[in-house]
């Protein structure tokens, strides 16, 4: 099982970026949790990074047959792109949402999430164990659909 863990703007800043909203942790830290919750699940796990939305767009639209699952934090992108959204409808990947922060009690500016559209379940608040808990629920979702298939 094949899951990608997509990163928006200033993921990359963990550690630096307001602390109090993110944690001290940063993002090599991060993608070493990734990797080893993954392992833990069972799945191969890609993660990527961008600050970009057509780059992040360009990466799931490379998923498309490739890849089982997507793990998205669109970061600030969650409140600002259609784009995004589309590109998630395009390749039908079942995925997640998750952020860091509680941002469902954060500025109202940020209470919507165009990429929530097309994504099946969302984790928020709970800091890196958000990622963790997202890709054990996409493998046990992944594997329920495996094992209907097959019947």
């Amino acid at each position: 099982m094949k899951i990608l863990v997509i990163n928006g703007p200033n993921i990359n800043m963990l550690g630096i970026r307001e602390p109090g909203l993110y944690g001290n942790q940063s993002y090599p830290a991060l993608i070493e949790f990734i990797e080893k919750s993954a392992a833990e699940a069972g799945a191969e796990v890609e993660c990527f990074q961008s600050n970009h939305e057509g780059a992040i767009v360009d990466k799931i639209q490379e998923a498309y047959g490739k890849t089982d699952g997507i793990v998205i934090n669109p970061a600030a992108y969650t409140h600002t792109s259609v784009a995004i959204l589309d590109a998630l409808k395009a390749v039908s990947i079942p995925a997640v949402e998750v952020h860091i922060s509680k941002v469902s009690e954060r500025e109202d500016f940020r209470q919507i999430s165009y990429a929530g559209k097309a994504c099946i379940k969302r984790y928020e608040g709970l800091g890196f164990e958000g990622y963790r808990q997202a890709i054990f629920f996409l493998c046990d979702k992944l594997t329920e659909k495996t094992v209907e298939s097959k019947e």
